[in-house]
């Protein structure tokens, strides 16, 4: 497995991490425990060393979960967790009902750390990211109360999810910032515009979570795809019947590529986001031990100039259709 450097901060990570939230969390019931701690083990000995949680996932589970698969092998492997949300029993972490129960305020941030070490089983975080960012509390407040857990021992890194750059700049000013993660990939390309310049200026790294677009860019679906209402994506605009269908161009550009490329349209999804930049790590989360060897496998497929320039070209005619996110979930994002 390569190796890649987010940004300035010297932490090293596999080429490719794994998103976990899945395993515990928003695509239906939480999955068997020990099949899922089978597949972080296996993950560990395909050479994936860089894992990625949250307190919300569950809430609480996913962390439980990833602390004790991981406890043996702690020395091997970063894991990243997520703080800023407000975890209590009348929340609604997704914001689906009403309030998004949004927390950074500095003594919440250090409660929610606390939290994370004990179900983590680790003395310190690798990488502890503000999940979303919190409108009342300014960011300057937040990434001191980071820095002072850094200073403490609690926290190496401090990271951003889904922040604007205005929030990246006044963020980074008080505690430099080892990762930026926000959605990317071939179907939202939407950080190209700002976030992506902003990070390389700043030495930044990147971390593209839904790299495969929730699943859409494997192939695997199409407009009689359906979900059931514990599934997350049957409330997204992007998963309507009308948009999978109008989408599915997108599927036909990957897919005729990965025939030239002996590879898979998710393959191919992954190796174009690792080509933008050397200090992008995409985090593509599964819960099938199959696709996480086609997605490690994407590490291995060559994309030439010429392969980028014509995926471009071709990207560049298709109109993705749907929303990635409910209008309250979407304005909770690039803050």
């Amino acid at each position: 497995m390569q190796k890649r450097t987010l940004g300035n901060s010297n932490l090293e990570v596999s080429a490719i991490g794994l998103g976990c939230m899945g395993m515990s969390f928003s695509y239906g019931p939480p999955k068997d425990t020990e099949e899922m701690t089978a597949l972080l083990r296996a993950a560990i000995d395909r050479g994936i060393t860089f894992f990625d949680t949250a307190e919300v996932y569950g809430p609480f589970l996913n962390e439980e979960l990833v602390g004790e698969a991981l406890a043996p092998f702690r020395d091997q492997v970063v894991i990243a967790t997520k703080f800023g949300f407000d975890i209590s029993p009348n929340s609604d972490p997704r914001g689906m009902k009403g309030s998004p129960g949004l927390n950074s305020r500095p003594e919440h941030i250090k409660e929610a750390v606390e939290g994370s070490l004990k179900r983590l089983k680790v003395e310190a975080i690798d990488l502890l990211y503000q999940h979303r960012v919190d409108p009342n509390v300014p960011i300057e407040d937040v990434a001191g109360a980071v820095k002072e857990l850094i200073q403490s021992g609690k926290v190496k890194h401090f990271g951003l999810s889904e922040a604007g750059v205005q929030t990246i700049r006044r963020a980074h000013a008080v505690q430099p910032i080892a990762a930026l993660q926000s959605e990317y990939s071939l179907w939202w390309r939407k950080p190209e515009a700002e976030v992506i310049p902003t990070l390389e200026e700043l030495g930044i790294g990147f971390v593209p979570y839904s790299p495969l677009g929730k699943g859409f860019l494997t192939g695997k679906m199409d407009e009689s795809t359906t979900f059931d209402s514990s599934d997350f994506r049957s409330t997204l605009p992007r998963f309507t019947k009308e948009a999978l269908k109008a989408n599915q161009a997108l599927i036909d550009l990957l897919g005729s590529i990965a025939e030239q490329k002996q590879a898979t349209p998710a393959q191919i999804a992954i190796a174009w986001l690792l080509a933008q930049k050397s200090w992008i790590v995409p985090i593509p989360g599964t819960t099938k031990l199959h696709r996480l060897d086609e997605n490690i496998g994407a590490v291995s497929v060559e994309l030439t100039p010429d392969d980028l320039r014509n995926i471009d070209d071709a990207a560049s005619k298709i109109a993705v259709q749907g929303a990635r996110y409910p209008e309250k979930l979407e304005q909770m994002t690039g803050r």
